[in-house]
């Protein structure tokens, strides 16, 4: 092998790595996180077992802990029901204003059906209560917040019929655009844009384990818009005006639902957002997620 030969292999090869490393910069940053600086996270605590699969939760607390109790946001994770993960916690922000965070792994559409899902979220509501001595937690302060599929769940956890029981009672949610009403998803609803079929594979079809279309009543039940009550806990509801996943009338109408009842509700239209993205983390939404919490769970 000449010298031109052993030259250039090397240099090909060191190309080509470099190309890689510019045109995804991204993996080098794959790490697991941390939790956000001044915040300590107690991981992977079992809070329920279905059939034998453990449900986990992360709690995240102030490093310094003040002498008095801590009020709970439970975070919910979107993922269409089928897939994310309590790992990944926007909310675990919170700590650091004064909150425990408890971010919940409930079952996906794999593993249960409806109504898995909410029963999962209610025992995590449970078990808050009933730990709370341990983990310096204020049992009658605690509130839901998701995204998506969360909000959807965290809506739910708000409205639905069992939400009277002390236990699992909450004193506010803050629904990111969640789905409200299942029956009028579009992709939940045969039209002359989608078929049968497609409407047989939709997320919402997993959740129910049949077609949106064949069980009216079971996707009300899974739809808070079709609970709301007057004694509803106070909602802040947040969604991008530009959502191409769930349309911006699901949460315009359940805000309008909750109001017509006389419950707190406060809606926030974010002008061009999509559904999530970087117009959801700004400070100005964050102070005012962290205002709305303060007010009611404080």
């Amino acid at each position: 092998m000449n010298f031109a030969s052993r030259f250039t292999k090397p240099c090909l090869l060191l190309a080509l790595t470099l190309l890689i490393s510019s045109v995804f910069p991204q993996e080098k940053k794959k790490k697991n996180q941390g939790p956000p600086p001044g915040t300590t996270v107690i991981k992977d605590i079992v809070y329920s077992v279905h059939d034998e699969v453990e449900l986990k939760l992360d709690l995240y607390r102030p490093e310094m802990l003040p002498e008095e109790t801590l009020p709970v946001v439970i975070w919910i994770h979107g993922g269409g029901w089928l897939n994310g993960s309590k790992d990944r916690c926007p909310a675990a922000f919170l700590a650091n204003h004064g909150f425990a965070v408890v971010s919940v792994g409930y079952r996906l559409t794999d593993v249960a059906q409806w109504p898995g899902q909410i029963d999962d979220c209610s025992a995590a509501v449970r078990w808050v209560r009933e730990n709370a001595g341990e983990y310096q937690l204020n049992h009658a302060a605690v509130g839901a917040w998701g995204s998506s599929a969360g909000g959807h769940l965290a809506a739910l956890m708000g409205t639905r019929p069992g939400k009277d029981e002390k236990a699992i009672m909450l004193q506010a949610v803050c629904d990111w655009f969640g789905p409200t009403d299942l029956l009028t998803m579009p992709p939940n609803v045969v039209s002359e844009n989608r078929t049968y079929e497609q409407v047989s594979q939709s997320n919402g079809a997993k959740l129910l384990g049949t077609p949106v279309p064949d069980a009216p009543e079971l996707a009300k039940d899974a739809s808070a818009l079709y609970h709301v009550s007057a004694d509803d806990p106070p909602f802040l509801i947040v969604h991008g005006s530009e959502d191409p996943g769930v349309p911006v009338s699901q949460s315009t109408r359940f805000h309008e639902a909750l109001r017509s009842k006389g419950v707190d509700s406060t809606l926030l239209i974010i002008s061009g957002a999509g559904h999530g993205g970087a117009e959801f983390k700004t400070e100005e939404v964050n102070r005012q997620i962290v205002s709305f919490f303060q007010t009611y769970l404080n």
